[in-house]
């Protein structure tokens, strides 16, 4: 007999669930280690926390370091609510593609500690943070167990196989070696 599924993921019998099933010792109270772009962020979903699936609900740490940032990206099934914790933050989303005058709107705010920032769902948004000398920490919650995450240039330059430079030169109206240049790039980063 095959387990059932939902939302691609084993429903345990209730009878065998237990508070394991809800808990992770994820120590999201400690520093971490920031990447190429600055930031680190250590997302507590479905995937550590088998109690999370159908709740609609998870949580990131997300670690900045000075001048770091969480580069343009997305999440096609969750609003993110971000909290800052230690230091400052310059955010921001983008409108999806509406009739003008709303085409493309950019909101964005600079957010001290203690302040909240609401990104809709699926829509582009990044986190910068500003200061050249302290690291900066957020709290993110978002209304998915499982939200996904698309960084834009990751995806659009580092795809595998590579998206035909004639057709990223043509939709960024640039020259074909800047996009080979660019790919180039993320093809190291993402590959190796």
């Amino acid at each position: 007999m095959h387990p059932v599924r939902v939302n691609g993921f084993v429903c345990k019998n209730p009878m065998e669930v237990n508070a394991d099933d809800f808990f992770k010792a994820a120590a999201l109270d400690k520093p971490r280690v920031t990447n190429k772009v600055g930031s680190n962020v250590t997302l507590i979903n479905v995937m550590q926390i088998a109690g999370l699936n159908t709740l609609g609900i998870s949580i990131a740490r997300i670690d900045y370091a000075p001048l770091g940032q969480n580069p343009p990206h997305t999440h096609p099934r969750a609003t993110e609510i971000l909290t800052v914790l230690e230091g400052t933050l310059y955010v921001g989303f983008v409108t999806s593609n509406l009739p003008a005058p709303a085409r493309n709107k950019f909101f964005s705010k600079v957010l001290n500690k203690g302040d909240v920032f609401v990104f809709p769902v699926g829509l582009i948004h990044f986190q910068f943070n500003p200061n050249p000398h302290q690291p900066a920490v957020a709290i993110a919650a978002l209304s998915s167990q499982n939200p996904g995450a698309i960084t834009i240039a990751n995806a659009v330059f580092g795809s595998d196989p590579p998206i035909s430079d004639d057709v990223l030169a043509k939709a960024f109206q640039v020259e074909k070696n800047t996009i080979d240049w660019l790919q180039a790039q993320f093809w190291e980063n993402n590959h190796n």
